[in-house]
């Protein structure tokens, strides 16, 4: 037997009416109810509480009711003790699983096991790494929420593994990072899936509803939660620190407009769409007001407007900032009140938990909000079934140790991989190599060799690790490498040897790029271009070789290659974000074209220059009295790099759309005298929600679109539909993401692709005001119009057939000049 499992433990817990030792051999899941820590004759277990065919909010009330004032002001932190009279265990809330089961967070260690008072006992882990799949960014690149979904559910399944194996102290994960990804510079960009708010929605709600335990279509199938997901971080927070304005003291000023149509979308469908069980508020303010101290956004909003079920949580030490850097509380017990009453549950520090009690002494607070706040906690505890007995008889009471770091697991790592890298540049058909044709390959640069790079931040350990000069040697043996510089900062470089490879050998990649040095949590960059040496490196690498180069980017944020895009000596370009664990063989599979590469950019790549806009302007719109160009592909107007959606591939596809299922937009009978109203009045729009669920639904209507692969390789194509209108009015996006999905061909092999077309979602705009509307207007100048019929009123666009000057619709092709298809 494995020494490791013959640590004895000796445990004391107190309940109701005795004293229980227990000789344990080996660690076990922290459950309240039917712990083995406890005695089978505990009185606790008799507690209504524990009866799992109560309803939860029975069972809640019964708990918190016989909770102390004391004993509810301690749950009110992260790291929440025990209650050991009830045989409560301690419970950790903040555990990572952005990209699997992470090693940051206090919830998770990969090193010991814990006790039911939440005390960590090294050396006793069985389970010592998790499956680290690519971080968000690259993913998101394969516009394929079915990938996301199961991503999503195997670091469900490895997290609960490890809470069986006693590695846990809580099932409550704090992702998905579902931030608007608006500014390039940002260090945490690199863990949102973008910049468009539609695609990051998608994605939140593929994410929850994966690490939940629902269906990819949210249906439930489990009678609990397979682990608890956390949208974060609300709202409108991206920004680190720039410049010496850091996210703890930054007030973003922004506009209802950009707050309804950019910043609070993907929030919203991760609530009503995904049913995520938890929401963390972030530090900075908006528009003045902290907001984990805004009652708006997460009562009046999330709970009462998206009918949010589950706890909000502050990110880490953001309560105390509202007072000590913000000033927007004058004493700390007034910092604990804004955030108590605004609707927080729960907290990343301790502050509450000490100041809590000064604040209800001083009226500020009372004690049912502190029961609001602890209910809302139990009840997500036992929503995860750790509050019922028996729990190896339940739906993942049994998951062990065999299902982390599986073979099924370490394959959708490297699934992921391959499907988000995106191929940039591809002069000449390059790429692939070819293996019988290469006798030897220098391969050169700071991230070539380092398994650290792979992961990105929030990362865990991983299986195991295979890194770009790994996985190339898997496919060539006479492989020269040099790292060319110390570090990716690469401030004293090698150029002399690498110069000498590069004229030994008949072909060479260089690995550059970012790491965590250059863009991370705490640090956004100052600038777009590699950093150091890099681009000297390149270029004279470029032009010693004896056939053009291949450049592979491993970075979060985008960069400035303009030089690397013009180069005629530089082939082929491959951004391959940060891969995850199987990264190296998902490169070396790209570039012998054992994989045909079919990701996109989830992200506009701006020039340079872009960085002399300030980056604590949150405006997503373009002013063009002041020259400033906007944000994101949806606004911005100036120079670009590589636009959104950007992506070659060894294959070239045809579109064609087959059929649009309805040529006409009629208001129900139920909204004609309401419409009628609105058009006779001085106001030229009609708000969404005045048409109402049923209306919005009934519109709906199908799009089918024919994809053929015109290569000779098959291969995996993201199919992306825009809406544009044909004519730009001031104030809309210049084109929009309504649509996406992900189809697989084989050479020559043609597929339809089906878009469900919401006009209330796709055709409608946020006013000034934030409110979400279609208007009325000309019908040539108009890109949604309220029109005037004899018998009816009808929305009208070319998408319906009733005008050419209307709308467009277009499927974008995988390179820089997109194909427009117009619908008329």
């Amino acid at each position: 037997m494995n020494p490791i499992t013959l640590v004895t433990t000796f445990l004391l817990l107190f309940t109701t009416t005795h004293l229980i030792r227990v000789d344990s051999a080996e660690p076990h899941a922290l459950y309240a109810c039917n712990s083995p820590y406890l005695s089978s004759s505990s009185p606790t277990t008799r507690f209504p509480f524990c009866n799992p065919s109560l309803p939860i909010t029975q069972r809640v009330q019964d708990l918190v009711s016989r909770l102390t004032l004391d004993e509810k002001i301690a749950q009110l932190t992260d790291t929440a003790p025990p209650i050991p009279r009830l045989g409560i265990p301690a419970y950790e809330w903040w555990s990572e699983s952005l990209h699997g089961v992470s090693k940051h967070g206090r919830g998770y260690k990969f090193n010991g096991t814990f006790t039911p008072n939440g005390t960590l006992i090294n050396g006793t882990a069985t389970i010592r790494s998790a499956t680290m799949f690519p971080q968000i960014i690259l993913t998101a690149a394969s516009f394929d929420p079915h990938l996301w979904y199961r991503v999503a559910q195997a670091i469900a399944t490895e997290a609960r593994s490890m809470f069986n194996a006693g590695q846990g102290k809580g099932m409550t994960f704090w992702a998905p990072n579902i931030n608007i990804y608006r500014d390039p510079r940002w260090g945490r960009g690199q863990e949102t899936p973008g910049e468009d708010p539609f695609m990051a929605a998608k994605y939140g709600v593929a994410y929850v509803r994966g690490l939940q335990g629902y269906t990819f279509e949210g249906r439930k199938m489990f009678d609990f939660l397979q682990a608890s997901a956390c949208c974060k971080h609300y709202t409108a927070h991206d920004l680190d620190n720039w410049h010496g304005v850091t996210r703890y003291v930054f007030d973003a000023k922004v506009s209802k407009q950009d707050l309804a149509d950019t910043f609070q979308p993907p929030f919203r469908s991760c609530v009503e769409e995904g049913q995520a069980s938890s929401i963390m508020c972030a530090y900075n303010r908006i528009n003045g007001i902290p907001s984990c101290a805004n009652h708006g956004l997460l009562t009046q909003t999330a709970r009462h407007q998206w009918r949010f079920n589950g706890y909000i949580t502050s990110d880490c030490m953001a309560v105390p900032i509202i007072h000590e850097d913000q000033g927007y509380a004058k004493t700390p017990e007034e910092a604990v009140a804004d955030v108590l009453k605004a609707g927080m549950d729960v907290e990343c520090g301790t502050y509450t938990q000490k100041y809590a009690k000064v604040a209800l002494q001083k009226k500020k607070i009372t004690e049912q909000e502190i029961d609001r706040a602890v209910r809302n906690l139990f009840s997500v505890r036992m929503r995860l079934g750790l509050f019922d007995p028996n729990p190896s008889n339940k739906a993942f009471g049994n998951m062990s140790s065999s299902r982390v770091c599986s073979k099924e697991h370490q394959d959708l790592a490297l699934e992921a991989a391959r499907s988000g890298m995106v191929l940039l540049k591809n002069t000449a058909n390059l790429l692939p190599l070819c293996k019988t044709k290469t006798a030897s390959l220098g391969v050169m640069g700071p991230n070539a060799n380092s398994p650290d790079v792979l992961l990105g931040n929030y990362e865990g350990v991983p299986c195991k690790a295979t890194t770009a000069l790994q996985g190339l040697q898997s496919y060539i043996q006479n492989i020269k490498y040099h790292p060319g510089c110390s570090t990716v900062e690469c401030s004293s470089p090698s150029i002399h040897e690498m110069v000498r490879i590069a004229k030994e050998v008949d072909q060479v990649v260089l690995v550059m790029g970012l790491d965590q040095t250059q863009e991370r949590e705490k640090k956004d960059r100052v600038n777009l271009e590699l950093p150091g040496g890099q681009q000297a490196v390149i270029t004279s690498v470029a032009g010693a070789a004896k056939n053009p180069v291949i450049l592979v980017l491993l970075c979060g944020g985008p960069v400035d290659i303009s030089f690397a895009k013009d180069h005629k000596n530089i082939g082929g370009i491959l951004w391959a974000g940060y891969p995850g664990e199987a990264g190296g063989t998902a490169i070396a599979e790209v570039l012998f074209g054992d994989h045909n590469p079919g990701g996109r950019l989830p992200v506009t790549w701006y020039p340079q220059e872009y960085t002399r806009i300030p980056m604590t302007d949150m405006r997503m719109r373009p002013e063009k009295s002041t020259g400033y160009p906007g944000r994101t592909y949806r606004f911005y107007q100036g120079k670009k790099v590589y636009e959104f959606g950007y992506g070659l591939s060894y294959s070239s596809y045809s579109y064609k759309i087959l059929s649009v299922s309805r040529d006409r937009l009629y208001l129900d009978q139920s909204s004609r005298a309401q419409a009628a109203k609105i058009l006779n009045s001085t106001r030229n729009y009609m708000l969404v929600s005045e048409l109402g669920k049923r209306f919005c639904d009934k519109m709906k209507f199908l799009t089918v679109v024919e994809i053929k692969n015109l290569g000779k390789m098959a291969g995996r194509h993201p199919v992306l539909l825009f809406l544009k209108p044909s004519k730009q009015k001031e104030g809309s996006p210049i084109k929009q993401l309504i649509g996406f999905q992900s189809v697989k061909l084989n050479e020559g092999e043609r597929v339809e692709a089906r878009f469900i077309v919401s006009p209330c979602e796709h055709l409608s705009k946020a006013n000034g005001d934030g409110l979400v509307v279609i208007e009325a207007g000309n019908q040539s100048h108009s890109s949604t119009q309220i029109v005037r019929w004899p018998s009816c009123t009808s929305l009208t666009n070319s998408m319906a057939l009733a005008s050419r000057d209307s709308f467009q619709f277009l499927a974008e092709e995988p390179n820089l000049q997109s194909q427009q298809l117009v619908l008329v």
